[in-house]
């Protein structure tokens, strides 16, 4: 994971890849972040930063499955075959965003594993709350697990969630693009923090904010044992996706296809569709397509 310590070569503090090679994207400190999130009694046990690595979801993956505790957190400055939903590549330019992986262990807490599938809902709400406090922007969810900001009048994605499952560990992973400029992003439709004007873009910050805004959430969640009504998560959620009241197109693994108005999410996290044959249809799994702006 970490690179050569060869003077100059690409990769290293003074190379073209290297720590210190754009003045502009500092790295993160890994002794500062675990002072400030890493104490007694709290989620988070363990924090490391890596300079590079395929996946921090792979990695924290295999340490869950060697027994790992709940609490690891795992960052990487860069991904060389990261991942988002659908096995889909997710690709970004060292120190540009926040690549990070969390390890969690709901059953732990007596959270029945019928539950677990809200965790990247839960992710989802924490990192869009914090982000929308620190940076100063406006962040919004499309269901599952994509968040959303807007830039020049449009919305796009800035960032997604993927939670895998290891036995009694959930691995919820986050990437978030930050910095990039407008040359840099991998599609034409994405966006970032910066080119949403975000206040500032200081990545130190917002990952402490993330973090401790996904441990207050999730000490809510385990407290009511993963019933998201009580624990408010199910509600806020809500209020925060911007799938909801438009019509959409939900493609389905396997190649189907649904059609309709997104009008709730019910208790077990899934998005309930108004089809036109006036039947609400629960969606638990899929590729949503935004068809027309919220109402």
């Amino acid at each position: 994971m970490a690179s050569s310590d060869t003077p100059g070569s690409p990769g290293t503090p003074n190379g073209p890849g290297g720590r210190w090679s754009d003045l502009e994207r500092p790295p993160l400190v890994a002794a500062a972040l675990r002072r400030a999130l890493v104490r007694p009694g709290g989620l988070w046990t363990e924090l490391d930063v890596v300079l590079a690595t395929g996946s921090t979801n792979t990695d924290l993956v295999a340490r869950a499955t060697a027994g790992a505790p709940e609490g690891v957190v795992l960052i990487a400055e860069e991904q060389t075959a990261g991942r988002g939903r659908l096995d889909r590549a997710w690709t970004a330019p060292p120190r540009s965003g926040l690549f990070f992986s969390v390890l969690l262990r709901p059953g732990a807490a007596g959270v029945p594993a019928e539950r677990w599938g809200w965790l990247p809902l839960l992710a989802g709400v924490a990192t869009a709350g914090a982000l929308s406090r620190t940076a100063g922007v406006d962040t919004a969810l499309k269901w599952p697990n994509d968040l959303l900001v807007t830039v020049g009048g449009q919305e796009r994605k800035f960032g997604g969630i993927l939670a895998e499952r290891t036995g009694d560990a959930v691995v919820v992973g986050v990437g978030l693009n930050v910095s990039l400029r407008a040359e840099e992003l991998p599609v034409p439709t994405a966006g970032s923090l910066a080119l949403a004007g975000a206040a500032h873009t200081d990545r130190d910050p917002l990952l402490r904010a993330v973090l401790r805004s996904i441990e207050e959430w999730y000490g809510e969640w385990r407290r009511f044992e993963g019933d998201p009504g009580p624990c408010g998560l199910q509600e806020t959620y809500a209020a925060g996706c911007a799938t909801l009241g438009r019509r959409v197109r939900a493609e389905l693994p396997g190649g189907g296809e649904r059609v309709g108005e997104a009008v709730a999410i019910d208790g077990d996290g899934r998005l309930v569709l108004a089809t036109e044959g006036g039947v609400q249809e629960p969606v638990s799994a899929g590729d949503i397509v935004h068809l027309r702006p919220a109402s």
